[in-house]
């Protein structure tokens, strides 16, 4: 569950660079490097000659993560307020012993032994 709500409130850019239809760069975490050919004082076209614009173009994909994920609970509902009680009331109730002192086999014999199977055997816990 932990991986679930840390992709879901992550969010990152990925940052591309074409050359005509080629990817030539892409990056996660910095600015993605160029080519070099928007740079040139003649720059060609990527499929026929000489033109005077670039051929190479930049692409951003920006993906954003939820943010309203911290829910306020300042007012409770009456119904919320009816399941916290009898919540807390039946935890605390598992919780409370009891005071009597009785002991429920207190009317009852140990059973008659024969012989003592521990003795017999010589088996002893240490």
């Amino acid at each position: 569950m932990a991986f679930v709500v840390l992709f879901t409130t992550m969010s990152f850019t990925v940052d591309m660079h074409y050359c005509g239809d080629t990817l030539m760069d892409f990056s996660i975490s910095h600015k993605d490097a160029t080519c070099g050919m928007e740079k040139r004082e003649d720059p060609m076209s990527c499929e026929s000659g000489m033109t005077e614009e670039s051929c190479c173009t930049d692409a951003q994909m920006v993906l954003e993560g939820q943010d309203d994920l911290k829910h306020s609970f300042h007012s409770l509902s009456f119904d919320q307020q009816v399941f916290v009680a009898s919540f807390i009331y039946a935890y605390i109730s598992l919780l409370d012993g009891t005071e009597s002192k009785a002991v429920p086999f207190d009317d009852y014999a140990p059973p008659f032994l024969k012989r003592d199977v521990l003795v017999l055997h010589q088996t002893f816990l240490i």
